[in-house]
């Protein structure tokens, strides 16, 4: 079968879908992976067909003019998700109002800018190449408009935890609760407009996929009625080269420390000074490798004699050598250290990260401290703790052993063969 990946032009989301790519070509399956020209780059570097459609735009740049000009975007980023995802990480704020104006607001903020400059092309191209199934990431909503468009099969394939759906979920349970007449949908009736310009209508699955595959273990991921599919998370951060330095086994606790890919890359912060967190590692018997480069580095005025700074090294081969991760709460970043049994030390700042935080806490194998609390001791005294306290590895080992029971991509593919024949077009079969 033809199956066709979808994602933004970003990185972080684009290389969580990478291996499921690869497990369906070497299955046998024609694979394509779709995005804004200018990444073709990424795509191609992981051996992948390129697909390039509409014009091109830079993600975060399309984000940042939009806080900076829409006063009524309610979006902190030391809170975390923005309006009406906010909900999933505070279910209290689930209420009518809060959901219809955040989705009004969202749409104008993030998923207009990031759907329209692609959404004809993708058209076009489904419709000449046929695929039989579309993956797409969760706020690649092109995707299923042209999943529609052409009869194929389609499913979100996510990269953090599912605040969409959670969401979404949510709304649907408030709006039917309503009068019939007061049941607007700014997220359905925007999504029903593009899918009405090819032929299509709004059904519910061009906002949350016929089906989802869940790369988090079941005891992180936020509990959702909509039908999931398990995969095993397989770390990959692009090409890399392993250093001879990390050939040899630590001579004493390894600490990871790293920012991962999205912010650093794109200037962005991450609420605490990463300076702090090296001078609380300061003076500890333990061996710290800091993944900084750039600004980053040239911002800091002093690195302790048990630190080693790089620029970048492959964090699936830095992972087994590690006792301790030290990061901002990053979903890939995470999801490799969890697979090695590796306790972490989680600063979540914006989006995603404190609810993946908080989960990640209640599982017992981390230790959450929201980036604005992240000062020398604080950071310090959860090191020691994560060192010293046994319960911490075991309950991170428990992780490793969940994670690792989940089907591996390969073993996915099978299972979305059935499902391609389940929900493709009839026309198609």
């Amino acid at each position: 079968m033809r199956v066709l990946f979808v994602a933004n032009p970003e990185r972080a989301h684009a290389l969580a879908m990478m291996p499921l790519a690869w497990a369906l070509r070497t299955a046998g399956h024609e694979v394509r992976f779709a995005s804004s020209p200018w990444f073709s780059d990424v795509i191609t570097q992981a051996g992948l067909t390129a697909v390039p459609v509409g014009r091109d735009y830079d993600l975060w740049e399309l984000l940042r003019r939009s806080m900076h000009t829409v006063e009524d975007w309610s979006y902190r980023p030391d809170f975390g998700l923005p309006a009406p995802y906010d909900v999933a990480q505070d279910p209290e704020r689930a209420d009518w109002r809060h959901l219809t104006e955040g989705y009004a607001g969202i749409i104008r903020q993030w998923h207009r800018p990031a759907t329209f400059p692609m959404t004809a092309a993708l058209v076009r191209f489904a419709r000449a190449w046929r695929p039989d199934l579309v993956l797409w990431e969760p706020l690649a909503l092109a995707a299923p408009i042209a999943a529609q468009a052409c009869g194929a099969a389609h499913g979100r394939l996510l990269w953090s935890v599912d605040a969409f759906g959670r969401t979404r979920e949510e709304f649907l349970r408030l709006r039917d609760a309503r009068p019939e007449a007061e049941r607007s949908d700014p997220l359905g009736e925007w999504l029903g407009g593009h899918a009405r310009l090819y032929g299509g209508e709004y059904s519910e699955d061009l906002a949350t996929g016929q089906f989802t595959i869940d790369q988090l273990p079941a005891s992180l991921r936020l509990e959702s009625g909509l039908p999931t599919l398990p995969m095993r998370f397989v770390p990959y951060g692009g090409p890399a080269v392993v250093p001879r330095w990390l050939w040899r086994a630590p001579e004493r606790p390894r600490v990871a420390l790293t920012m991962g890919i999205s912010s650093t890359a794109h200037g962005g912060g991450h609420g605490f000074e990463v300076q702090d967190v090296l001078d609380s590692l300061a003076g500890l018997d333990v061996e710290v490798v800091a993944t900084v480069g750039g600004e980053q580095r040239e911002g800091l005025s002093r690195v302790p004699d048990n630190a080693r700074l790089v620029s970048y090294v492959p964090l699936h081969a830095l992972a087994p050598t590690c006792d301790l991760a030290v990061h901002h709460a990053g979903y890939g970043t995470f999801l490799t250290m969890a697979q090695h049994g590796v306790p972490q030390l989680l600063l979540p700042w914006d989006f995603d990260g404190p609810t993946l935080g908080r989960l990640a806490a209640a599982q017992g194998g981390s230790l959450s401290v929201g980036a604005e609390r992240a000062t020398p001791a604080v950071v310090r005294e959860a090191v020691v703790r994560l060192l010293g306290e046994p319960g911490f590895r075991e309950r991170a080992a428990a992780l490793r052993e969940e994670s690792l029971a989940q089907p591996a991509p390969n073993e996915l593919v099978p299972r979305l063969e059935e499902l391609t024949a389940a929900f493709r077009s009839p026309a198609r079969r």
